[in-house]
């Protein structure tokens, strides 16, 4: 199986990264020095039916942007999976929740998610363990509070049916109505880059079905997802049996959920690669799988192209790029390619490159110096094949890659038809919108495409033929309220996120019938 921390290659996930994945000594018998007791300060404990489970070997969750420590978290392995998944289902068989009280813990999670001194923990978390700038992270923690409510919505309001029996001769005098119940244990497996929003789209649908879930968040940004564990169990009236954290390497805690027998359903977000893996593992489990894309946005000359250059410049570099939907191919009309080019170079060398914390900074570091160097190294080979660097391309002298633009760029570059997660647009130019369609259709991921344009029969027809899971007329594919369905087609995904459909996925249909 290939696993988040095996991949080398493949930019949604981080690859073997150099600073959150070290051993740590734990001598006993010693008196610590400075360096240790700070060690233990920021030692963070997992939570596993209730109780706080630190482990001798844990790992060390360094600062993306400086390589400062941000915290310690154990070091679990599959016996740690193997309680977590018995505890559980023993929560699930001794202990469900009805949909009055789910609703109520999930609301209760908005209101303290929303409590000022929690939202600026979460959000100076999220900066300093993903490199997220700081006001990025709080839009993140604004969207988590979002995503508890419209789960506690769902929670109260999705529901079975009636079946109408009797219009067949059969049926005639039975009551016959369908439920939703849940699937069982729900294994969750969440990626760096959304640290919170993402943890918040797995475990919110799954209280709202009613599934106790086993987490597994990213092991390079897991401090985040640990802490928002601990206010649903300690603060929000969770019951300690449905919620576990697992902290560790993938290819041991992941292939342990993925592979545990009592695991009823997986979902992850990453890369295509390692989703794909864990569905070809997991044949019997439901397995909901969202994952990555090279998002196009299509410029016509009667769109409000000079609106577009303003929102790729920060769609295609917001958190470095590292989002899904981050624009990456930007396919403009050759009639105003020239002066959209400049406004969108203008725009891009105005961003403030820096450190996360700075309220400022707009783009900052990427997830590791591994990734960091595969991006340019991406723009390299680009240039080699004839494309151009108008800005950006270089790192700074704070290690940060500077958000870049490029032209003369090729389907057929890496730059444009693998997932880049860094941030880097490459500026294609089209005649005719039919040839833009085939040009953004041409990829095999298809999660969200944009397109700006003024005539309502080029957004009709750019609903109908673009090949993606979700079509964005006058804005960018970045674009996404946390309600909606999300999810793409291909290497994209195989299913919806948001809590209303997530629910649906996390549920079974039992169809009851009772004669008379």
């Amino acid at each position: 199986m290939l696993w988040l921390d095996d991949v080398l290659d493949v930019p949604s996930v981080c690859a073997r990264p150099y600073r959150s994945t070290l051993p740590c000594d734990q001598s006993q018998g010693v008196h610590p020095g400075e360096e240790e007791l700070t060690r233990m300060e920021q030692q963070h404990a997992v939570r596993i039916d209730g109780e706080a489970v630190t482990t001798a070997n844990s790992m060390e969750v360094r600062a993306p942007f400086d390589g400062r420590v941000v915290g310690v978290v154990p070091r679990c392995d599959a016996s740690h999976v193997d309680a977590a998944v018995a505890a559980a289902r023993r929560a699930l068989r001794d202990d469900p929740l009805p949909a009055w009280r789910r609703a109520e813990i999930l609301d209760r999670a908005a209101e303290l998610v929303a409590e000022e001194s929690v939202f600026e923990d979460l959000a100076r978390t999220i900066a300093l363990e993903a490199a997220k700038p700081i006001t990025t992270a709080r839009a993140e923690v604004l969207r988590c509070i979002s995503t508890f409510r419209f789960a506690a919505a769902a929670c109260r309001t999705v529901a079975g049916e009636v079946l109408p029996l009797d219009a067949a001769q059969a049926g005639e005098g039975r009551l016959g109505f369908t439920l939703r119940v849940p699937v069982g244990v729900v294994g969750a497996i969440t990626p760096f880059n959304f640290p919170l929003n993402l943890v918040a789209h797995k475990l919110a649908p799954a209280i709202a079905a009613g599934c106790p879930v086993v987490l597994k968040p990213a092991h390079q940004t897991p401090l985040t997802g640990i802490k928002l564990a601990e206010l649903l169990l300690d603060r929000c009236g969770l019951p300690a049996g449905w919620l576990h954290v697992i902290t560790g390497e993938g290819r041991e805690v992941g292939a342990a959920l993925v592979a545990h027998d009592e695991v009823a359903m997986i979902t992850f977000t990453g890369s295509p690669e390692v989703g794909w893996s864990i569905r070809s593992q997991a044949a019997r489990k439901k397995v909901s799988l969202e994952l990555g894309n090279n998002a196009p946005v299509l410029i016509q000359p009667d769109g409000a192209w000079e609106v577009a250059a303003q929102r790729i410049a920060v769609a295609a570099t917001a958190h470095a790029g590292q989002s899904c939907i981050s624009v990456q191919r930007v396919l403009v009309h050759r009639d105003i390619a020239e002066p959209f080019l400049a406004a969108l170079t203008a725009a891009v060398e105005a961003l403030v490159v820096g450190d996360p914390l700075d309220d400022a900074t707009q783009v900052s570091a990427l997830i590791d110096e591994d990734n960091r160097d595969r991006v340019v190294d991406w723009i390299e080979e680009a240039g080699a094949a004839g494309a151009s660097v108008v800005t950006g391309g270089a790192v700074g002298n704070d290690g940060v890659l500077g958000p870049t633009v490029l032209t003369d760029v090729a389907p057929d570059m890496r730059i444009c038809s693998t997932e880049v997660f860094g941030p880097v647009m490459g500026v294609q130019v089209y005649d005719d919108v039919e040839e833009a369609f085939a040009l953004a259709n041409d990829t095999r991921y298809g999660l969200q495409a944009g397109i700006f344009t003024a005539d309502l029969g080029v957004a009709k027809r750019a609903i109908e033929v673009l090949d993606f899971g979700g079509v964005i007329v006058n804005d960018v594919p970045t674009w996404r309220a946390d309600q909606m369905p999300y999810g793409g087609l291909r290497d994209s995904g195989n299913t919806r996120e948001g809590p209303v459909y997530a629910m649906h996925e996390m549920t079974e249909v039992r169809t009851a019938v009772i004669s008379g």
